[in-house]
This record gives C-alpha cells, structure tokens and sequence, in this order.
C-alpha cells in the first residue's frame, strides 16, 4: 500500500526570514539566529487565534490522551516534541521493524500541528499544537510523496495503513489521524481499511482524516477519509473561505485552517505548507482535547461536538459539500461536548394529582378504598333491582 500524504508544501519561508533561516537544526541552544526563527514560527501561527485556543485550553492541553500519527514517522527530536513522541512501527519496512530512519518531514509537521509543545524560556518559542500537552504516537505506514522507494512497491507495504489503524487502536490510542490518501494505492478504498476503521472506533478511538487536495481538478473520493465514522476535514483559508484545492464531497464533516501553516520540520526547523493535512491534524487535536475533557465520550458523541462546534460564514445555511458543517472552532466544540456529556436529567417526580409525600399517597389509597365500597354497594343495589323487575 502506498497512500500519498495530503500536504501542498509552499515555502520553507516564514516572516520574510531568508531560507537560510530554516535550513540548519534547531536544537536547544543554537544562538540568537535560532530563537529569532523560533519567534517567529509562533508569530505566524495564525490558526491558534482563529480556533479559539486560548479559551479552550484553560479546560484542558489534552493531557492523558495519546494521539496516533499515522504518517511518514515523526522526529521525535525536533525541539518542539521533545518527550511528546512515542516511536511505534515501521510498517513500510519488512516485517514492520524500523530500518535507519524512521521519521520524515510530513509526519513530522503534522505532529507538530497536534502536539507541539514549542521550546525556549517559557516555551515562548516554536511552534504549539492544538493539544500541546498531548502524547504522540508515531507508526510510519507511508513514504514522503518524493522518495524514490516508493516507485518499488513492496508486499509489506500491503495494508500497511489498516495494520496501523488497528496498531493504534489495540495501543490505546483515543485519536488516530490520517493526513494521506489514495488507500491501496488507488481511489476507492479497501475492505481491510474499512474494516480497521469500524474496529478501532469500537474500542473507542476517533479517526481523522484529510478530505484531499484535488478539489480544483479531479475531486476525486478520497480514503480513508471516505469511510464511514472517519471525520473527514477540509481546509480553509485565513478568511475562513474553502481552499481551492481542498476536495469538495458530501463526506467532508468539517473545515480547519489549511493555508500558509507554519509547523515544524523534519530536520528540526519550521515549514510553511497548504493542505488539507494541515486541517485535519488541527481537527485531530481539537478531537483530542475532548478526549482529555470528557474521557468517556464515544467516538459519535465527539464527532457530534466537533460538529455542533462550528462557525459559519455569512450565507453559509446548513450542511454544504465543501465546507461540511462549518468551520471548527476548539472553545465551541468543548462546550458542545461538554453539553453532550452532562448526566441526563433525573425523571420527573409525581405531579400535585398523584401526590409527592407519604400523607398525599395515603389520601389517595383512602380515596380509592371509599371509591371500591361505594362501587360494589351500587353493583349489590343494581342486582337487586333487576331481582325485583323479573317476578
């Protein structure tokens, strides 16, 4: 299996800084030169204002939730993950054992867009993900969409992303995100990844995953995204209108932030990129969020809360292909899920008729005696009388 990861990389550029800037480590202690990129890695972190975080995170960081990326692996020493991330399997190799190198850049941006904790003094510095004090789990089932082994498709490579998903689930995963498309190396999806997804949202894991990035040509229906359970997310602009590029189909349940994203490197440093990745790591996150708030919401229930959670843009009525229920928003889906996960409300007690105390229920039992007497009176009577009518 080869799916292709969903991300347009535009620019390894970032507040006008010269590309320079982005192409050297940026390990704890690298000089003035570093923290300046650092800085500015936070600056341009526009979807942190757009999706509320502030207010949400004085609910929860995501802490106790373990998120699985499913992707090209994750650097786990990139500054800004430094204890985030649990190394899983290398399912692109044989026998599902790491060989060399077992992160790439993707996988890397799209941790550091769930779970970034951001370095430096006060962590003032790199980039922050959506639930920065989530854990990372990394299982590579996929190749950076450049790499030339991919042209050499291997037998271990055969659902590699349906091992991962169960990988994930059987691991204690609550979230699995899924930045990549194009299962099985084509469009119409498989039974093993059908199957993995319904297994893991039955042991409770919300799934995640990019709508695509073909929107403006072929649209094409896009997996994992496309099965059922899976929330499928799309991108949109600073604006809040729908990227070009993001695919526009009526399995899309969301929109996030998905252009001009600044997210860490694979090589240690920061990364401009569009796509629709972007969006659904972001959703991904926000998903994790709620896990960490309310631990004992399903999979549905979240779904639901990220859905009621939503902005709309001015004109935008109801449900729509390309921007699904709207626009999420991290404040609005926790209060969502918070709504959902309330206890229900206890029955009501008995009304003034039937009486609330032990003096109104015995009233009504006297009631009910004198009611039977007078009743079997009338009936003992009403013989009688028929008796008298027969000589």
């Amino acid at each position: 299996m080869k799916p292709i990861v969903a991300c347009l990389v535009s620019a390894a550029l970032l507040a006008g800084s010269a590309p320079a800037a982005f192409a050297g480590g940026m390990g704890d202690g690298a000089g003035d030169g570093a923290d300046e990129v650092a800085a500015a890695a936070r600056a341009g972190q526009w979807q942190l204002g757009a999706l509320r975080l502030s207010e949400a995170w004085r609910t929860t960081k995501g802490e106790g939730v373990t998120v699985a990326v499913l992707d090209t692996g994750v650097n786990a020493d990139h500054p800004d993950l430094k204890g985030a991330v649990v190394q899983g399997p290398d399912l692109t190799a044989p026998g599902g054992s790491g060989n060399g190198r077992r992160w790439g850049p993707h996988g890397t941006a799209m941790a550091g867009l769930i779970a970034g904790r951001g370095h430096g003094e006060g962590h003032k510095g790199g980039v922050l993900g959506i639930a920065p004090a989530a854990r990372v789990l990394s299982i590579r089932v996929t190749l950076e969409n450049g790499d030339p082994r991919r042209a050499r498709s291997r037998p271990s490579w055969r659902d590699a992303l349906a091992r991962g998903i169960r990988y994930a689930a059987d691991h204690g995963a609550g979230v699995i995100s899924m930045s990549l498309g194009g299962g099985s190396g084509a469009w119409e999806g498989s039974a093993a990844e059908e199957e993995a997804v319904q297994y893991a949202i039955a042991k409770g894991a919300v799934l995640v995953a990019s709508s695509g990035n073909d929107g403006a040509t072929e649209n094409r229906k896009n997996f994992p995204a496309a099965y059922p359970g899976v929330i499928a997310v799309g991108a949109v602009d600073r604006r809040g209108r729908v990227a070009r590029f993001s695919n526009r189909q009526d399995y899309v349940s969301v929109v996030a932030p998905g252009t001009d994203i600044v997210t860490a490197d694979g090589d240690g440093s920061y990364v401009v990129s569009d796509g629709t990745s972007s969006a659904a790591a972001m959703v991904a996150g926000i998903a994790a969020l709620i896990k960490s708030a309310h631990p004992h919401l399903s999979p549905y229930h979240v779904r639901m809360a990220i859905e009621m959670g939503t902005r709309r843009r001015p004109g935008q009525d109801g449900y729509s292909p390309a921007y699904g229920h709207g626009v999420a928003n991290a404040a609005l889906a926790l209060r969502a899920a918070a709504r959902l996960a309330a206890p229900t409300a206890a029955p009501p007690r008995p009304g003034p008729y039937f009486g609330s105390g032990p003096a109104s229920r015995t009233a009504v039992v006297a009631g009910m005696v004198v009611l039977a007497i007078a009743m079997s009176g009338w009936v003992v009577l009403r013989s009688q009388s028929r008796r008298g009518d027969s000589t």
